[in-house]
């Protein structure tokens, strides 16, 4: 099997049918290996063997309930999130990309495999990590990216069967005028400034290695360029006088069946240097140095690869932020059989006669020669969610929903386009934090016309009085009075609610997909809860798969709003079934919940108050996801 498309890092590995030769054409197989459900599913063929991986883009519960004839062994990648970039402004010095989210895996024939993994009956925790935030002050480094774990439930740690990878760490900031941050330490070291070195990898340490070093910056004043952030495969590169270091490239892996890469470092900044870019894996690219305020950001991680965050050379910009991490399972259930499937592209699954396809980045769909004339196929489109916004925001609305059938012919080959979710709220916005950002449109060309989902509506933020949340596919939140946003175009999910007024300024939920699924209203006392996301068509009802850990089949929740007041005088809102975050709970650092990737689900607002005046950041919102089924 060749290596494919490495540079678009997660669709590459969810794209595992496009390829030639006889892949991707067998059809449903009977499993003779183990039963298990968790995550989203793709069967695919490796030489002889099927395999089914289990991809876990959010926290869900990986549940054996069977060992088969191919025994009890299975392999995994477990990638924790990149950490963020670092931060220096127009007439400042260089900053550290962050470095990227440890790797670890047992795939047989990697170079960094681990033991075997025998599994029994029983279920496994899966915690995804979330990416650590960028900088937004000189004075700070870029956040280190969160863990993320894959464990038999209860366990002990440490353990030989509690898989624990580590977030990478935050890329150092700096001026001119005072002396740089450290750079943080993980999986894989986030960049140094100033004459200081990268953060360590490999932290703390496990054998395989699971990352490695930041890229150090030069010692000689004025410091040019940072040090990129480390990544899985190679150390950030040191910044120089002239250059700002490139990102750490990730390590490959062909667990679902294609070469991708995961886990590359954060590119840095420097004074007059392009910025440093990312490590193939996801790494953000460092932005450009000059005296120009705006549009010198870094830019963020690819999400579920553990990429780090690449670091800004400007102002009131957070630097990026670093991307969340992935869980794969993957084992044997059978030999290659006689083909039947009649298209390719995204994650394959074989459910009650039908197949399925799932996108959860943007991708092609291609038909097969087998492919019948006016096949009818089933479809979901889900846009990005809305971030929620800071300062006791309102909850950001989830991305819009669409299903339907519609019948075509062969041949052909169209684009699928899965939206991003909106980014939250934060006080590099304003203040007292920002309102959240509108998620980003979802797309299907199917022959018989495009299907488009608009992008949930943003939260919005109480730092700037009373303001309505933004309209899109679900409405988000609004705040200190005022109205929540629309579903607009109506249809795709529901208003959010509106914002409570004194004294705790409670924020409206973000409206969900759901039937009369609005977001709840705050008041001077509580605040709205998202509303609940729609539940998919039966077709699309797979025991094995879980798109919202806590709520099956549901796709599209709301986000929940924040509040400001004093500690334990209320609640925040709850997020809507179907991956809405919930609103921030009060006390350091009191930020909303960002909504889960691959379900549009939208983000929570943050909650703020006299106690914790850096409290101002909402949730981002969830990515979209788009899933085609037709006859197999």
């Amino acid at each position: 099997m060749g290596v494919r498309s490495v540079n678009n890092t997660l669709q590459s590995f969810l794209d595992t049918f496009v390829r030639s030769g006889t892949d991707g054409s067998g059809e449903a197989p009977s499993p003779s290996g183990l039963t298990a459900t968790g995550g989203v599913i793709s069967d695919y063929t490796s030489g002889p063997a099927i395999y089914r991986a289990h991809i876990f883009t959010s926290s869900g519960t990986f549940t054996v309930s069977s060992i088969g004839s191919y025994g009890s062994n299975v392999e995994y990648l477990v990638v924790a999130a990149g950490g963020g970039g670092g931060y220096t402004i127009p007439s400042g010095y260089g900053a550290g990309g962050g470095g990227a989210g440890g790797f670890r895996t047992n795939l047989s024939g990697h170079p960094l495999a681990g033991s075997s993994y025998p599994v029994s009956v029983g279920s496994y925790t899966v915690t995804i990590g979330s990416g650590g935030g960028g900088s937004v002050s000189v004075s700070s480094s870029g956040t280190s990216g969160n863990v993320t774990n894959f464990y038999p439930t209860p366990v002990s740690y440490p353990s030989p069967t509690y898989i624990r990878s580590d977030g990478g760490g935050g890329g150092a900031s700096n001026n001119n005028a005072i002396p740089g941050t450290s750079a943080g330490s993980g999986g894989s070291g986030g960049g140094g400034t100033t004459g200081l070195g990268g953060g360590t990898g490999n932290t703390p340490p496990v054998s395989p290695p699971q990352g490695n070093a930041g890229g150090s910056s030069v010692s000689t004043n004025p410091t040019y360029g940072g040090g990129g952030g480390g990544g899985a495969g190679a150390a950030g590169s040191n910044g120089t006088t002239t250059e700002a270091g490139n990102g750490g490239v990730g390590s490959p892996i062909s667990i679902t069946g294609t070469a991708t890469y995961y886990a590359g470092g954060g590119g840095a900044t420097g004074i007059a240097s392009p910025g440093g870019t990312g490590g193939l894996g996801g790494g953000g690219n460092g932005g450009p140095g000059g005296p120009t305020p705006a549009g010198n950001g870094g830019t963020p991680g690819t999400y579920a690869t553990g990429g780090g965050g690449g670091a800004s050379h400007t102002t009131n910009i957070a630097s990026g932020s670093g991307g969340s991490g992935i869980v794969v399972v993957r084992y044997q259930i059978g030999i290659i059989q006689t083909g039947t499937a009649k298209a390719t592209g995204g994650a394959i699954s074989f459910y009650g006669g039908k197949t399925i396809h799932t996108f959860l980045t943007s991708g092609t769909f291609v038909s097969l020669p087998t492919w019948s004339p006016s096949t009818s196929v089933e479809y979901i489109v889900v846009a990005g969610g809305g971030g929620g916004a800071g300062a006791y925001g309102g909850g950001g609305g989830a991305g819009g929903y669409r299903t339907g059938t519609t019948p075509f012919s062969g041949p052909f080959s169209f684009s699928v386009s899965v939206g991003a979710g909106g980014r939250g709220g934060t006080s590099a916005d304003f203040n007292y934090g920002g309102p959240g950002v509108q998620g980003t449109d979802s797309s299907s060309a199917f022959p018989t016309g495009t299907i488009t989902s608009t992008g949930g509506g943003y939260g919005a933020s109480g730092g700037y009085g009373a303001a309505a949340g933004g309209s899109g596919g679900s409405g988000g939140g609004g705040v200190v009075g005022a109205s929540g946003g629309t579903s607009s175009p109506a249809g795709q999910g529901n208003a959010g609610g509106s914002g409570g007024a004194s004294p705790l300024y409670g924020g409206g939920g973000g409206g969900g997909a759901g039937t009369s699924a609005t977001g709840g209203n705050g008041s001077p006392t509580t605040c709205g809860n998202g509303g609940n996301g729609a539940q998919v068509p039966s077709t699309f009802q797979n025991p094995a798969t879980y798109f919202d850990s806590s709520n099956q089949w549901y796709l599209a929740g709301g986000g929940g709003g924040g509040y400001y007041g004093i500690p334990g005088s209320t609640t925040p809102g709850t997020g809507g079934s179907g991956g809405g975050g919930a609103g921030g709970t009060k006390g350091s650092p009191g930020m909303g919940d960002s909504g889960k990737e691959g379900t549009g689900g939208g983000g929570g607002g943050s909650t703020a108050g006299p106690l914790d005046p850096n409290a101002y950041i909402g949730g981002k919102g969830g990515s979209g996801i788009v899933i085609i089924a037709y006859p197999s």
